[in-house]
């Protein structure tokens, strides 16, 4: 019995404990140097702090007056006006630090060049974009669309199938059991959406399965749907492809162009326009599971004679390639017109070990597609660097879920504004003095230096109940900091575990050596140590390249991505380049 007393109110003391700690040296320091060893930081200090330290050139007294009246508003007497106060203390300097608006890890803006060709640029891709849930009996819908678009994705899936309902043509897994969604709904949500995170165009890949007739259908409701939203290139086949920044607001076909297939005399499994990942994207499940709708294929479209609609084919501005042959074949680059080629993560590892300049030369004009191996039934994806690494521009992930990989997707494409479209480095475009070409594999010199500095953690009492992490004890929390990149940039450290504290306050510093910074992810996550699993308790991702040095707030995130309301961390980046 005087156990559990002990316990209960040992309990009572930890739940209602702060326990704040003395503010870490470096701010202390800083704030000193900047106030001349004063008690309080005007705004001419607070300024001359930001251009010098943090590097904001054009940060101006204009830009930090609200924010400055607000701070010292906050904690001050009714009675006592902001006139009266010198300026802010070392604990409100240390809030304004915490300001991400003011001091977040990365550009909110557009820089990178956008007049480059497509096939210079990573793209935030999606696969399947229409489930909702598992790739084999989840409901399609617009809804995942929309998400999507909202998170900033630029490449969207729609795998086209004919159907006696849903206007002729619906959106579906094929040869699943996943239920369909009207392709009209479809279109008009991406319409909808489309631009509301990103002016930059949006490119829908057709994994098309439709007979000549409805493919003029497709062509016909695309056109009535989107008007002059709808890119039509001039030529059957392009020889460079259109830039981002001139196809703003425009939406942009690839798929494979069906003149290059025949017709099939009747229905059978070969798919009438047979997309390139068609074949290994197939589910190869048992009859009695699978049953293709064959009610909904109107078997008088399928006739040997008849010919590809030439509305639809030119609509495609992104040519699907041959899937056929040796992976030598397929990679082989046509000077005459550019092309995109898709294949799974599977065939890229394979092709990666034996074909590794072949991919990345493939890749410098044309785009490379590479999506998730069949046996991801629960909508998981694939580590993306290794698509990267070779240049695939379309690394398709399944959006649906959340886990590591798809962290690594959206930290990727918080880059350039989270516009959608990264930049390749150059050394993924152009050829070396020997024509030689970019090596993954190969280890390098060190490039640059990387220095992250985890100073303290805030917020977790506001957005999470007392007992969510430990029952009778507040939380004892630490911080993972790992790069993820070429093999010999990979690299995981860890802060010290602070005990039975909701604003833990760590001070450690940690190094990485970087041999190919262009590639390289800052991936963070903070658990609560327990005796069997440890808690998560918010992560983050953030490409290395767009990092901004000095003292940083670093918002954190839930497992799918989505920023928790108060959660943040207080980082310093250091980045020398050697």
């Amino acid at each position: 019995m005087k156990t559990k007393i002990f316990k209960l109110v040992e309990f009572l003391i930890k739940k209602g404990k702060v326990n704040k700690e003395e503010p870490p040296y470096d701010l202390k320091e800083a704030f000193s140097k900047f106030t001349n060893g004063e008690n309080d930081m005007s705004k001419d200090q607070l300024l001359q702090f930001m251009v010098e330290y943090q590097g904001e050139q054009n940060c101006t007294l204009l830009d930090l007056e609200p924010i400055f009246e607000k701070l010292l508003q906050n904690g001050s007497s009714s009675n006592e006006s902001t006139s009266d106060i010198a300026g802010l203390s070392l604990d409100k300097f240390i809030d304004f630090l915490l300001l991400d608006d003011f001091n977040g890890p990365l550009k909110n803006e557009v820089h990178h060049d956008m007049n480059a060709p497509l096939s210079h640029y990573f793209m935030y891709t999606g696969h399947n974009s229409y489930l909702t849930g598992n790739q084999l009996t989840s409901e399609s819908s617009d809804e995942p669309i929309i998400e999507a678009l909202k998170q900033g994705v630029r490449v969207i899936e729609l795998d086209l199938w004919a159907s006696t309902k849903h206007g002729g043509i619906k959106v579906v897994h094929g040869r699943t059991l996943t239920t369909p969604v009207p392709l009209t709904k479809c279109l008009e949500s991406i319409k909808e959406h489309a631009f509301v995170k990103s002016d930059f165009p949006v490119i829908l890949t057709l994994e098309d399965h439709l007979t000549p007739k409805l493919q003029a259908k497709f062509a016909e409701v695309a056109v009535q749907i989107f008007g002059e939203m709808l890119y039509c290139p001039q030529t059957d086949f392009l020889t460079e492809f259109p830039s981002p920044a001139s196809l703003k607001k425009m939406i942009v076909i690839s798929t494979k162009p069906p003149k290059e297939y025949p017709q099939p005399d009747g229905v059978s499994n070969q798919v009438p326009n047979g997309s390139e990942s068609s074949e290994d994207e197939t589910w190869e499940l048992q009859d009695s599971i699978v049953k293709l709708d064959k009610e909904d294929i109107n078997t008088s479209d399928y006739k040997s004679n008849q010919q590809s609609p030439r509305e639809y084919r030119q609509l495609i501005t992104i040519h699907g390639g041959k899937s056929e042959g040796t992976m030598k074949d397929r990679l082989k680059v046509d000077d005459g017109k550019v092309r995109r080629l898709s294949l799974s993560e599977k065939k890229l590892k394979t092709a990666s070990e034996s074909h590794g300049a072949d991919l990345i030369r493939f890749t410098q004009k044309n785009i490379l597609r590479i999506f998730p191996k069949g046996e991801r039934v629960k909508s998981s994806n694939f580590r993306p660097h290794l698509g990267w690494m070779y240049g695939a521009q379309m690394v398709a992930f399944n959006m649906q879920g959340y886990g590591k990989s798809l962290r690594l997707m959206q930290g990727m494409f918080k880059a350039n504004g989270g516009c959608g479209y990264v930049k390749k480095p150059e050394f993924l475009i152009q050829e070396g003095a020997d024509s030689e070409v970019f090596d993954p594999k190969r280890t390098l010199p060190v490039k640059q230096i990387l220095k992250v500095k985890v100073y303290k953690g805030v917020g977790w009492k506001s957005d999470f109940s007392r007992t969510h992490f430990d029952r009778f004890s507040p939380p004892d929390f630490y911080t993972k900091v790992c790069i993820v990149g070429v093999g010999a940039d990979c690299t995981k450290k860890r802060t010290r575990v602070k005990m039975d504290n909701w604003y833990p306050v760590w001070d450690e510093e940690f190094e990485f050596q970087l041999t190919v910074p262009e590639l390289a992810l800052l991936r963070i996550e903070v658990k609560d140590k327990d005796q069997t699993k440890d808690d998560f308790a918010g992560q983050t991702c953030f490409p290395v390249s767009e990092l901004r040095c000095g003292f940083r707030s670093v918002r954190l995130c839930d497992r799918k991505g989505k920023e928790l309301k108060s959660v943040k961390l207080l980082l310093r980046f250091e980045l020398e380049t050697l």
